[in-house]
């Protein structure tokens, strides 16, 4: 060969460097096996990588405090896993993204949006036939609707829980005004330390339905393996089943050393809870896990002080921490509950919008709680979808008019009643449940009694009960007694028709 040729030109070299979005679904899935499945779905199943630059790794989030979470607990054994994965990563941030995000790579350096599906984490591509999305929880994302998984919460030496929602995470709570400190109490507790005693013991969440307070008390049992603490969530029927399971099977003793080996107990609408014998034994958990540093989170419709049904000794100790109420929905929650709902409709039906004024008019109109906000934009989304019209407010009022509720008779419980009988004739509420028979205190408890039957649909057992457990015969003499006087007595009827319209505005 002349010594003149030119050298044979060598192919160019490949670059054998991963794909980003590659290496981060393989990094997912290493670390839903190392974590488990309960532990990835609570923190890492809406943990999105945004974009790779210059040897750092961008992921967001949708929420601060999963941000803060993640960066505090888990960012090490992210950053090792995904280098691993992917050498060129030296470095990881991650930020809190918005709300409404387009679905398009936020960085040059990424070479397509991340669209491959999610390891099996409780995330899946949106089906007709999933689920309306609950309470408070996020828009569909670009990949389509979370779907609903409902499962018990993992066994703890054979005792299982109630079924939760994958989807009532802290993650997907909104916040307002009307359930923020609530919401900051159950994330306190949360993110207390083990070593430490618990910030609030029991934490007592307690609010009408359809404000969020379930919401809230499965996100801290989903959040509880996180900290490698055991934790159940149990509604309030689940504990009497299985005390009265255990009972016949002769096992009640293992249940009850296997409940108070609980780290952290979660028991939601309490006021369902009834027998002597169970109350009994669910005072001694208190007080067991309450005395060995044990975390409880209770939720009920009421306060401690108004569950009559229940023994003194357990109200007493439900009482004893922090108790807090969520408020009804203000209308700046509502406004957001009805954007994220829409969102995650129209993920399912692109071509379904609701013009601002509409969302205002509803979410103004609409003040009763989150479950009517859902069905509103439930009933808007089948008037676009059906009839083709654009939704004008008209056209919205036709579609929600039976949700609304603002002409419905106020409903009057019998707390109430014996609050303002007793706020009225200056006599304590104790007075009137007890068994004083002296004048002062005898024509109001009658008076409450006769109110209770004429506003309430409580029966004369009932209401007995509810009046420190006196028969319904003591409740039909008090009824004949006031309706007698109201006829023969004007100031007496007077008084009770005044008490009858405070109670029912």
């Amino acid at each position: 060969m002349s010594s003149n040729a030119s050298p044979e030109l060598e192919p160019p070299a490949v670059s054998t460097s991963p794909d980003p979005a590659e290496a981060w679904l393989r990094a997912r899935r290493r670390l839903q096996t190392q974590l488990g499945e309960d532990v990835f779905t609570s923190w890492f199943a809406r943990l999105e990588l945004d974009a790779v630059a210059d040897g750092t790794a961008h992921l967001s989030v949708p929420t601060r405090f999963l941000k803060n979470w993640i960066q505090q607990h888990f960012s090490d054994r992210i950053l090792t896993v995904f280098a691993s994965e992917a050498p060129a990563i030296r470095h990881l941030k991650i930020e809190v993204r918005p709300t409404f995000r387009p679905p398009v790579a936020k960085a040059a350096t990424m070479s397509e949006t991340i669209r491959a599906p999610e390891p099996a984490t409780g995330r899946a591509l949106a089906r007709p036939a999933d689920p309306p999305i609950p309470l408070h929880s996020p828009p569909a994302t670009a990949r389509g609707p979370l779907q609903i998984r409902k499962e018990g919460l993992h066994m703890i030496d054979g005792l299982s829980g109630s079924p939760l929602d994958r989807r009532l995470t802290f993650a997907t709570f909104l916040v307002g005004r009307s359930n923020q400190l609530a919401h900051a109490a159950a994330e306190r507790v949360v993110c207390a330390s083990s070593e430490d005693p618990p910030p609030f013991n029991p934490l007592y969440i307690h609010a009408s339905v359809g404000l969020g307070k379930t919401h809230l008390l499965q996100a801290i049992a989903h959040a509880a393996p996180g900290l490698r603490r055991r934790a159940i969530y149990l509604t309030a029927e689940k504990f009497m089943y299985g005390f009265v399971s255990a009972i016949k099977a002769q096992t009640a003793i293992a249940f009850k050393e296997k409940l108070r080996a609980i780290d952290v107990l979660v028991i939601d609408d309490v006021q369902f809870l009834q027998g002597k014998s169970i109350q009994n034994e669910f005072c001694h958990t208190l007080n067991s896990l309450i005395d060995a540093g044990r975390q409880i989170v209770v939720a009920a419709d009421r306060p401690p002080a108004d569950l009559e049904s229940l023994d003194e000794r357990v109200r007493s100790r439900l009482a004893g921490g922090l108790c807090v109420e969520m408020a009804a929905l203000d209308e700046a929650l509502r406004v957001k509950i009805l954007e994220t709902r829409v969102a995650a409709a129209k993920a399912l039906q692109p071509g379904f919008d609701v013009p601002g004024a509409v969302l205002t008019y509803v979410a103004r109109t609409i003040t009763s709680n989150g479950r009517d906000l859902d069905g509103a934009v439930h009933r808007l989304a089948a008037h676009a979808t059906l009839t083709g019209a654009p939704l004008t407010i008209e056209a919205a009022e036709v579609a929600v008019r039976d949700l609304i509720r603002s002409h419905e008779p106020k409903k009057v419980k019998i707390e109430d009643i014996q609050k303002l009988v007793a706020s009225h004739y200056n006599v304590t509420r104790a007075d009137i449940l007890s068994a004083r028979r002296t004048a002062n205190v005898v024509l109001p408890r009658q008076i409450a009694m006769f109110l209770s039957k004429a506003l309430t649909m409580r029966s004369l057992p009932e209401i007995g009960r509810r009046f420190g457990g006196r028969d319904h015969t003591t409740v039909l003499h008090a009824v004949r007694k006031i309706d007698a006087l109201t006829k023969s007595n004007t100031a007496i009827s007077e008084e009770i028709e005044l008490l009858k319209r405070t109670l029912q505005q």
